[in-house]
């Protein structure tokens, strides 16, 4: 364990890698936390890749670099595959119907993997090992770490909802009666109709919950004709 420290002291790039991915972990948490469609996992990839990309280009102009005779930059190559994978990367990205953007981490990781590609193909095994590491831990462990002791936003999902009211019914009570089932409720939308009222809105539960217990919910409130839900993560 002592000697692994050490090892870890003395590695100036793993320092790097480390520090890179606690920035990653931290504007991903913060965009996280608004609701952002750039998270934690997104923020983490391209954080640590941007770093090890870097490490590779200086290390990689010291390493091949001669003095004295003709200058080189071995960065050359791996900066215009960097750009064609920018585009790989959009492909991946799609906006749907319900205006929640995806595959923002699938681009990510397209960026990751050929950040990898490229620091094999300089030389440098170790480091792209430990970003595969830190990719792996960011993806997979952190998420679950966070979802489990971090802020509740995290441990929150979003469901989407249109609910037909008999037009009798009192609105702000029936919004009460909704949080008395320990659901949040927000961007309310009411439409009048010639016999009903609709409500739109986002409900805000527990990511373990499903979808189907919100649509009961919601259909043994008092005065509610109709439910439609639909989960928007």
């Amino acid at each position: 364990m002592k000697e692994l420290l050490l090892l870890f002291i003395n590695n100036e790039v793993l320092i790097k890698l480390t520090f890179a991915a606690i920035s990653g972990i931290g504007i991903g948490l913060e965009r996280e936390l608004k609701g952002k469609p750039l998270g934690l996992k997104t923020c983490l990839i391209i954080s640590v890749m941007a770093c090890l990309l870097t490490i590779v280009s200086y290390e990689s102009a010291f390493m091949y670099a001669k003095e004295y005779s003709r200058p080189m930059d071995p960065g050359r190559i791996p900066s215009y595959i960097i750009s064609g994978i920018g585009f790989l990367g959009a492909g991946v990205i799609m906006r749907r119907g319900n205006e929640v953007i995806s595959g923002l981490t699938t681009a990510s990781l397209v960026l990751a993997a050929a950040g990898i590609g490229i620091t094999i193909g300089a030389g440098f095994y170790i480091e792209a090992l430990s970003g595969v590491v830190f990719l792996i831990i960011g993806v997979k462990v952190i998420p679950i770490l966070f979802e489990k002791i971090g802020p509740k936003k995290l441990r929150e999902k979003e469901i989407k909802a249109k609910i037909l009211i008999e037009k009798s019914t009192h609105l702000t009570d029936l919004l009460k009666e909704v949080k008395r089932k320990k659901l949040g409720v927000k961007q309310v939308k009411v439409k009048e109709e010639s016999d009903d009222i609709i409500i739109s809105c986002i409900v805000i539960t527990y990511k373990g919950t499903y979808t189907t217990d919100i649509y009961y919910n919601l259909k043994s409130l008092t005065g509610v004709i109709q439910v439609e839900v639909e989960s928007v993560d």
